[in-house]
């Protein structure tokens, strides 16, 4: 996976929700353009790694709020039983609908 970071001309903020590929099997989530310097290569490793469960844009305008429904998201799929945990496109999609942009 190969992560476009947007700049601050696109007013979006790409972010992916994976799932570790490791014995753990935990989901995650990342907000490219959040990554700073220190973090940005273990970051986008880590989830080029992993299974990507969505990946998508949010306009920047809305990205916190993005950010907490992508945790409870997270959180949720993390609770469930690890070997049947997962969650349809279409429930994630319908969940972060006001968020999205192209």
């Amino acid at each position: 996976m190969v992560a476009k970071v947007s700049h601050a001309s696109d007013n979006k903020t790409m972010f992916e929700i994976y799932r570790e590929s490791d014995y753990n099997r935990a989901f995650h989530f990342v907000f490219f353009t959040d990554l700073d310097e220190h973090n940005r290569g273990k970051e986008i490793a880590r989830a080029a790694a992993g299974e990507t469960v969505f990946h998508g844009f949010v306009g920047d305008d809305r990205k916190e709020a993005a950010r907490a429904e992508v945790a409870a998201i997270v959180d949720e799929l993390n609770a469930m039983d690890e070997d049947t945990a997962g969650m349809p496109d279409g429930e994630i999609q319908r969940r972060l609908g006001q968020f999205l942009v192209p």
